[in-house]
């Protein structure tokens, strides 16, 4: 047993007797941490308001029969039908936003706010922005798209709307927004984006590239994801929202005394081919196994797993047994309480860790295990331990 094994171990011990008393976390100056995190989704607004709502696994299924005038598979999805961007960034410069720019620049103001990190002159230079989509705004690409055939001629298509259909819109108005000049990048993951930010990001920290990174991933609800998710045989139903979390190395929370939300003990990611599903599932598993060895735990330390998908998934259900050698951890409801988010899936997986961690101290220095894989072939996975804030 290595000794973060038998230190994470005797702090669960502990944890058993002091189900009240907050743990003060070991930093190490060269581990990733998260020192703020936010959210936009059906299930509120920032952490507090999210943290609240998920623990309570809150019914956040909402009407979108008015939303569009275009027809919708379901009246119901997991989306925010009263969602105004002036409501939380103000009338001003906010007027062409999409929807998926605006839940992301909304979620990037809930972290500024959550977190200790002060993005100032002197340090913007060094603070970036990692952000997961799936192809960014399918609805804006497609309204672009289709006036150049509905209009008289192409080049009368609004101009307006352009920035919208790039890929980046979202990371680079939010990057303007709050004027971040570091690391600015776009990461189209699918159902991977979350997993393959926080790598991304975690290597960017600790290669020198930035001092601080917003990370996270977006997902906006409309007729075209919502039918993108209904017509596959989803099972569960469509949702929107952006996850966003503060990335920093330990030195910084050294030098400034802070508390951390959580380290990024590991992440991990694969491809296989899903055609054949045993050998899949077998890589999806090595997968898991790789990222609890390089976080130094075993599947006895984890206090709970944040799958992509919920039990009916038989092959993510399959990969945890296999991963986790037939331990029985507890499984948190992120499908059933976010409906199916696409590129958001994973951050808001990251999110619900975090959110019971906010929630009850008695989870302080525990370790979870995040598991995401894509119809596509990619497999990925992160441990994550968090301490109450």
């Amino acid at each position: 047993m290595t000794t973060r094994q038998t230190h994470l171990t005797a702090t669960a011990t502990r944890q058993t007797h002091l189900t009240t008393t907050r743990q003060t976390p070991e930093v190490a100056p060269d581990a990733v941490y998260v020192t703020g995190w936010g959210v936009a989704s059906p299930l509120g607004m920032g952490a507090a308001d999210f943290s609240k709502a998920f623990v309570e696994e809150r019914d956040a299924l909402a009407d979108v029969t008015a939303m569009f005038e275009e027809k919708l598979p379901a009246e119901r999805a997991f989306a925010i039908p009263d969602f105004q961007v002036r409501d939380h960034l103000g009338r001003k410069g906010t007027r062409f936003f999409d929807r998926s720019t605006a839940l992301a620049l909304v979620a990037c103001d809930q972290t500024l706010q959550d977190t200790g990190f002060a993005v100032t002159d002197e340090n913007r230079g060094q603070v970036g922005l990692i952000l997961g989509t799936t192809s960014g705004s399918v609805k804006s690409t497609s309204d672009f798209s289709r006036e150049t055939i509905t209009e008289d001629r192409p080049y009368l298509v609004n101009p307006v709307l352009f920035p919208n259909a790039v890929m980046n819109c979202a990371a680079g108005q939010a990057a303007i927004w709050y004027g971040l000049k570091g690391v600015n990048t776009t990461i189209a993951g699918g159902r991977m984006a979350g997993i393959a930010a926080l790598r991304y990001a975690s290597r960017s920290l600790r290669w020198g590239d930035a001092d601080a990174l917003l990370v996270g991933a977006v997902e906006e609800f409309s007729p075209h994801n919502a039918w993108l998710t209904h017509l596959p045989g989803g099972s569960a139903p469509a949702g929107e929202g952006a996850a966003l979390v503060m990335l920093e190395r330990g030195e910084a929370l050294l030098a400034s005394g802070r508390r951390p939300d959580a380290e990024i003990m590991a992440v991990a990611s694969a491809s296989a081919d899903p055609a054949d599903r045993p050998a899949f599932v077998e890589a999806f598993a090595d997968c898991v196994r790789q990222a609890l060895r390089e976080a130094g735990v075993v599947s006895g330390d984890l206090w709970a797993v944040a799958p992509g998908s919920g039990p009916e998934s038989a092959i993510e259900t399959a990969t945890l047994e296999a991963g986790l050698g037939g331990d029985t951890v507890r499984r948190l409801p992120v499908a059933r309480l976010v409906g199916e988010c696409h590129a958001a899936q994973g951050a808001l997986q990251l999110a619900a860790v975090l959110a019971h961690h906010r929630q009850d101290a008695a989870l302080d220095g525990r370790p979870a295990l995040i598991t995401s894989f894509t119809p596509e072939g990619g497999v990925g996975a992160a441990v994550v331990r968090g301490w109450q804030r």
